[in-house]
């Protein structure tokens, strides 16, 4: 059996949505000050609770796609998805789990006593302008190495090989981590593939010099200064000693990867224009998805330009739809009708 192993924050996510481009918060969720106006109330014309969080939106989207009849799949074992999270304690994690319906195992997650929120994201959404605008609240203590390193204990003598998908939230924690758990279980029976999203956050570089697989994000690039995707990549792969693949997404542009040990650096337009973007949040997690998709399960049916077209083709069915449902179904027709 193989094992993948997410490492990352788990979220509730609060959407409002109002087609004035304006919002309020109801006072159950929250209160944003000065926005969008002192003293002025709007109606917003939805609101929606589900869980998120980059690791387990792209887990959900990774269990559609092993469950998707007529969805090729290569391996000969079975692919078995952990999370490992900080959760407050039971029962407040019901609130976490009912956020949305796909199943998620909680058993290596980290439960805080006496915490009872979980962290929680509140995303104002216009119909108008298709602007976004994310406020997190998170008072979790975060995973320590020593914690850490209990998880990587259950899975040591599982046989096989295990990937492990780091958020990278904390550098210096996750760069800790990412160190012990090779040390623990040993390079020739561990993946390490990590974000590199969040602009301005210190410390990211380290983490990809010691991952096998690089998820560069667009707005981290720009952060940088670089202008282009291909730039980015050229560049950053000077410094990837160990890395086997990185890759960037560029909005509308599509996406494009590198073999930092050949140089070999490949491009994927998106090849359907979106009509309208319903829902960005997430797009990014459901690439990760479906490249870990190709990387895993697909390790040998499918060449790099194959995983990595399928990753566009499904971030941009996600923009298109609001959550995740229904994204593996239809990769599903999609796949078929290419054929």
């Amino acid at each position: 059996m193989k094992h993948l192993i997410l490492v990352g924050a788990c979220y509730v996510d609060t959407v409002l949505r109002s087609r004035l481009g304006l919002f309020y918060s109801h006072p159950f969720f929250s209160s944003i000050p000065h926005f969008p106006e002192e003293d002025l109330k709007l109606r917003a014309t939805s609101i929606r609770v589900r869980r998120g969080g980059n690791c387990p939106n792209t887990m959900e989207v990774l269990q559609q796609l092993l469950r998707a009849e007529h969805l090729p799949h290569s391996q000969t074992e079975p692919l078995t998805m952990h999370l490992v999270s900080p959760l407050p304690e039971p029962p407040d994690t019901t609130v976490v789990a009912a956020a949305n319906a796909a199943e998620i195992t909680f058993d290596h997650c980290l439960f805080r006593k006496g915490h009872h929120a979980p962290a929680s994201s509140y995303i104002f959404r216009s119909e108008a302008t298709g602007s976004r605008t994310i406020v997190n609240h998170n008072d979790l203590p975060d995973m320590t190495t020593d914690e850490f390193l209990n998880v990587v204990e259950a899975f040591r003598g599982k046989g096989g090989r295990t990937w492990w998908h780091f958020e990278g939230r904390v550098p210096e924690t996750t760069l800790s981590c990412i160190l012990a758990l090779r040390r623990a279980l040993g390079d020739d029976v561990v993946t390490v593939s990590v974000e590199v999203e969040r602009p301005g956050r210190a410390g990211l570089r380290e983490l990809a010099a010691e991952a096998d697989v690089v998820f560069y994000s667009k707005s981290w690039a720009e952060a940088c200064g670089y202008t282009s995707a291909d730039d980015c990549l050229r560049e950053e792969s000077l410094s990837l000693p160990r890395t086997s693949l990185a890759m960037v997404t560029w909005g509308a542009e599509g996406a494009w990867c590198i073999s930092p040990k050949d140089r070999q650096l490949v491009k994927s337009p998106v090849e359907t224009p979106v009509k309208q973007v319903v829902d960005s949040v997430g797009a990014g997690d459901t690439f990760v998805a479906g490249m870990l998709y190709g990387l895993i399960c697909q390790a040998d049916a499918w060449d790099v330009t194959h995983k990595l077209g399928f990753a566009v083709a499904l971030a941009t069915l996600k923009v298109q739809r609001e959550g995740f449902g229904g994204l593996g179904d239809d990769i599903r027709k999609n796949t078929q009708r290419s054929r």
